[in-house]
């Protein structure tokens, strides 16, 4: 079955991570660009985790009451039992979790994720084929443009100033829609000047 892909606010959310390996760091870095805080469970870390800043490190086995506070759990120990009864009292719970070994025990998969600031695009094949997944970024990957998230940031300040402006919905929804395209050829944001002439002419032309 397809999962559905979701969006969520992780920042200032509590995360738990089980596990210091490679897998869990993997994860980590994914997660550490959406603001969430993350303490790291495992009697041992790799280094590059000692280093990473914001993380909560507790050099000590899981125990059940360590899920008290979490938002969200991510089993990733090399142990499929241990990973298994995290699961298990976190479905108990309803606690979302992520279980690194493979099956139906996670009740939430990590997509393959394109990333260009405010911009995510997950990926996801159910946990069928990651190579796939991994194709799939790596082309999508290669048709944004360069100041993409510079273009995002942008159009974000002039759509809150055509919030103020006598057009209505469908009006504003046209004019943004045109500035992107504007903004894209132009290959990164337009200047004032060149955005209010581009309005202005687009307005006139408005229904």
């Amino acid at each position: 079955m397809a999962y559905f892909p979701l969006f969520i606010d992780l920042n200032q959310k509590q995360g738990l991570v089980v596990g210091g390996g490679p897998v869990a760091a993997r994860k980590i870095r994914t997660l550490l660009p959406y603001g969430p805080h993350l303490t790291v469970c495992a009697p041992s870390v790799l280094p590059e985790l000692e280093a990473l800043p914001g993380l909560t490190l507790r050099r000590e086995p899981f125990s059940p009451a360590l899920l008290e506070d979490a938002f969200f759990v991510i089993a990733a120990t090399d142990d499929r039992e241990l990973n298994s009864r995290i699961a298990r009292l976190c479905r108990e719970r309803n606690i979302p979790v992520n279980v690194a070994d493979p099956g139906t025990e996670s009740t939430f998969l990590f997509p393959s994720v394109v990333r260009r600031g405010p911009l995510t695009v997950g990926i996801s094949t159910g946990g069928k084929s990651p190579s796939a997944a991994h194709y799939l970024k790596e082309q999508i990957e290669g048709l944004l443009p360069d100041n993409l998230e510079a273009i995002l940031l942008w159009m974000d300040g002039v759509r809150e100033e055509l919030k103020g402006s006598a057009l209505s919905q469908p009006q504003r929804s046209a004019c943004l829609s045109r500035l992107f395209s504007a903004a894209l050829q132009a290959g990164g944001p337009l200047s004032r000047e060149e955005t209010q002439s581009l309005l202005s002419f687009e307005t006139e032309e408005l229904p």
